[in-house]
């Protein structure tokens, strides 16, 4: 893609705004001059017009300003959102849950309703400016997973970005007011799961900063150390100055001083996962000043990761002078990270980051991190600071807003497990736009292969790394779908261990049947994970290697919504002694509500930086696809039948309850 066609794809986005709105002026012009009694036949017209606004660039300001139009014009005649004054705020969360699409959209219409009413705009009898606040900020409280955008299965089913784009708005324009306290508690629970991508974070936080400015409010345990690390992590960038006023500042300390704002720089990103824009230039500073020493105070290295510092000192300063800049300042923490982990010191990896330095960039490489991470920067300086966030935070690794989890899974086991193969993947995707893999000896390249699951177009809200080699993957991941079809089993038992590589594990284990959809044998699926997975009947051996799995997700009522690929990552004892089985789940959100007492934990119970949890009764019972080593099993007739029985009933009573 070159800037010029960016460029089109801009002028399209546009374009496709102003033929919306043009079907939206029409259908509401059909709308308003029906009679009464003949709207009906006009509504679902524009609901579709309103609920395609919703989810395009642009639709739900534009949807903001029409609120007046619409009330007119009779959108809400003859339903319960006829009368604003008699709505309750609590009845919210259930309409958007479980609607119909144009129930939906009906109450994302009476909330930029409640907007207009908010700003005066909109006068209705017996409403106030003050009642529509209250009532918005009523729903803001009480519907977060929008708010903060929390992306699990079950919304992504349901196909509800508009909303979520409704919400967005909202925020923007009322701000947290009296969900503070909950605002707080989210940043700091998504915060302790270590995303690479932040920008939703980063944006609550900044709306944090304005209301701790404010002597008047009062603001929530917590909420100060957040502001402070994003935008004051240190004692000569306390007063947030700016960068230049920093960088002057840092010329005119002492080498005590230099070393106290190193470790304070340090300190506040390891407690929070955030780095302030600050740090870059520190980093950058200590840099110039051959202060090898004092870089290692600044991201806040153990002797582990002080010892690779220093066998690899010329790599890691070209590292920091082409990917860490304040627009790419998270990088700091996957460089941190990365050091820690030491996979430096293997063999491949130093040659691999010295080619991806100097590695010719695709025009249309370029051009997409260009269209999503802006022109501040080089291209190439966005995907060396996302190379470093994922090889620092393999499990920070997200799907974003696309039913790509196969892709997000493979980035993610690659990263942990074979990150020297994983860059070799990335040169391929970034250089050539092609990827080739093979299949049962067959080799395959992304380059002719139709788009997968994501569509043609991936959502842009995902790291750099995954932005260049999703869609690649995702054509390759279904090409392998289609040539294991028709063997009458189900296809990952072939494309699991093409894909993700030799280390998934060649014994194959499903939970239904693939022609009918219901359960079989599932008593000895469940003995042959327990055998497999649980040291207590495996011989206590532990998960060598990451395995991919599948699980049957639910919601929070336990209802099914569709199958998930996650990865098992190790199974052992919390710290009261219960077993539990760690994993990682691409979805942005990894701690999620599935229902019937199926919580799914993300820290407390002994979880590494990504890691989600559950009791291995908890997940097996939502497990449906596994893969193992058929010459290290344990014996199957160990478990005891209660506890088959305890975990075939939670399956029973959620996902497999018509099965």
């Amino acid at each position: 893609m070159s800037d010029s066609q960016a460029q089109d794809n801009t002028a399209t986005a546009e374009g496709t705004l102003q033929a919306l709105t043009a079907r939206y002026q029409a259908a509401l012009d059909h709308l308003a001059g029906a009679k009464p009694f003949a709207k009906a036949r006009y509504i679902s017209e524009f609901l579709e017009a309103c609920r395609r606004l919703l989810a395009a660039p642009g639709g739900v300001e534009f949807l903001a300003g029409q609120a007046e139009a619409y009330d007119r014009a009779g959108v809400f005649y003859q339903t319960d959102w006829d009368r604003p004054e008699q709505l309750q705020a609590g009845l919210v969360p259930t309409t958007l849950a479980e609607g119909s699409q144009q129930t939906v959209t009906l109450e994302c219409l009476s909330e930029l309703r409640w907007l207009a009413i908010a700003h005066g705009e909109y006068h209705v009898p017996g409403l106030s400016k003050e009642q529509a606040l209250h009532f918005l900020r009523e729903v803001l409280a009480l519907n977060l997973d929008y708010v903060f955008e929390r992306q699990t299965e079950a919304m992504r089913a349901r196909r509800l970005r508009g909303v979520q784009e409704m919400f967005r708005y909202l925020v923007q324009h009322i701000g947290y007011g009296n969900i503070l306290e909950q605002v707080v508690e989210e940043v700091w629970r998504i915060l302790k799961q270590r995303p690479i991508h932040l920008s939703h974070i980063i944006d609550m936080v900044t709306q944090l900063a304005v209301c701790v400015a404010d002597p008047d409010m009062s603001v929530p345990a917590g909420a100060e150390q957040l502001v402070s690390a994003l935008y004051g992590p240190s004692s000569g960038s306390r007063d947030d100055p700016g960068l230049d006023v920093y960088r002057e500042r840092l010329a005119a300390m002492d080498t005590q001083t230099l070393h106290q704002e190193a470790l304070s720089c340090a300190r506040a990103m390891h407690d929070t996962g955030l780095v302030s824009s600050y740090h870059p230039v520190l980093l950058n500073f200590l840099l110039e000043n051959g202060s090898d020493s004092l870089i290692a105070h600044a991201l806040g290295l153990s002797s582990t990761g002080s010892d690779v510092l220093l066998s690899y000192r010329d790599l890691i300063h070209r590292l920091i002078e082409d990917g860490i800049f304040p627009e790419t300042c998270q990088a700091v923490y996957g460089l941190a990270t990365l050091l820690e982990r030491g996979v430096l010191y293997e063999p491949a990896m130093a040659p691999n980051l010295w080619r991806l330095i100097v590695l010719p960039l695709h025009p249309q490489t370029e051009a997409e991190l260009r269209l999503v991470f802006g022109d501040a920067r080089p291209p190439r300086a966005h995907l060396i600071a996302g190379t470093l966030q994922m090889l620092g935070l393999p499990f920070g690794v997200g799907q974003g807003d696309n039913p790509t989890c196969q892709s997000a899974r493979a980035l993610s086991m690659w990263a942990y497990n074979d990150p020297d193969y994983l860059l070799q993947l990335l040169a391929w995707a970034a250089r050539d736009r092609e990827i080739i893999m093979h299949f049962e000896g067959q080799a395959i390249s992304s380059r002719n292969l139709q788009a997968g699951l994501s569509d043609k177009l991936v959502h842009t809200d995902l790291d750099p790394i995954s932005l260049i080699m999703v869609p690649h993957l995702d054509r390759i991941y279904i090409e392998m779908g289609r040539l294991s079809a028709g063997r009458g089993e189900d296809p990952h038992q072939w494309v699991n261990p093409e894909f993700h590589g030799w280390w998934v594990g060649h014994g194959f284990a499903i939970a239904v049947d693939v022609g009918s959809g219901g359960l079989e044998n599932f008593d000895g699926f469940i003995r042959d994970f327990y055998a497999s997975y649980h040291p207590f009947y495996n011989g206590n051996k532990p998960v060598i290697h990451p395995q991919p799995a599948g699980i049957a997700v639910t919601d929070s009522a336990g209802e099914f919504v569709g199958w998930h690929a996650i990865t098992i990552i190790r199974v052992a004892l919390d710290r009261d002694g219960d077993m539990r089985v760690y994993f990682y789940n691409p979805n942005n959100d990894k701690g999620q509500d599935w229902g019937c007492g199926v919580v799914v934990s993300t820290e407390g119970h002994g979880e590494f930086f990504g890691e989600s949890s559950l009791p291995v009764a908890q997940f097996t019972s939502r497990l449906y696809i596994f893969h193992y080593d058929p010459l290290e099993t344990g014996n199957t007739g160990m478990l005891e039948q209660a506890e088959v029985d305890a975990v075939a009933a939670m399956a029973r009573e959620s996902w497999a309850k018509e099965r």
